[in-house]
């Protein structure tokens, strides 16, 4: 699904927030507190914007896109050469139910609107933390079924009712973005969240709520004295 609305992902994203996500994207990067220097891990990239902007948010960052669908990573490389981010960045496909890296190799990974896509979340945070080093943090961006009660009646009619119209114009698949609104609904609380992040072997943080709650930076730090891995994380 994702392959096949890759060429005109980049554009549906800013037309369904007006622009909004850039900024989201950059919380989102703020928030992985990385170091000068840092390497960070961008966890179903896709065109790359994510690690565009954990290079910018400290001096000296590295960054490496990993994700599964090849036709949106194939994609990322042209953007950093374009915004003159190349040397900075490198992509990876894989899967991010188990990254291809050792433990503890970066300084922080982040993820923007991808937690709600992976078949086992649990999983999937406990690989994050895995590679991430004592001290850093696991970061993710992601839609929300919370916030106020009229705010979500008007978030949920939109999503529902009007993006799927201008998905179905935009990218000439409807289906994708039936898709957003059904997985959103079916999304954990920040509360479970943080949840699944300590049993992944991470210290949850209180969540940034950002559009009265319809969105959420979750984040969580990897103990710096935690010398085992999380029990399911991959062997």
């Amino acid at each position: 699904m994702f392959g096949r609305i890759a060429g005109r992902y980049d554009l549906m994203n800013a037309l369904m927030t007006g622009g909004l996500d850039r900024v989201w994207r950059r919380r989102a990067a703020a928030a992985a507190a990385l170091p000068r220097g840092g390497f960070a891990l961008d966890v179903g990239t896709g065109t790359g914007d994510l690690a565009f902007d954990l290079v910018r948010s400290a001096p000296g960052v590295q960054a490496i896109g990993v994700d599964y669908t090849a036709p949106m990573l194939g994609l990322a490389p042209g953007k950093a050469r374009r915004l003159g981010l190349a040397l900075q960045t490198s992509w990876v496909r894989g899967d991010g139910q188990a990254l291809p890296f050792p433990d503890a190799t970066f300084d922080a990974v982040a993820s923007a609107f991808v937690l709600r896509n992976f078949a086992d979340l649990g999983r999937a945070l406990a690989e994050m933390a895995r590679v991430v080093r004592p001290g850093g943090r696991v970061v993710g961006l992601e839609i929300s079924p919370t916030g106020s009660r009229a705010w979500q009646a008007l978030f949920s009619l939109y999503f529902q009712n009007v993006v799927p119209i201008v998905g179905a114009i935009v990218t000439g698949d409807p289906t994708a973005y039936r898709y957003l609104p059904a997985s959103v609904a079916a999304f954990p609380t920040p509360e479970r969240i943080g949840e699944l992040m300590a049993t992944a072997g991470l210290e949850p943080l209180p969540p940034q709520r950002l559009m009265r709650g319809s969105l959420v930076i979750h984040a969580g730090v990897r103990a710096a004295s935690s010398g085992s891995r999380p029990e399911n994380a991959r062997a």
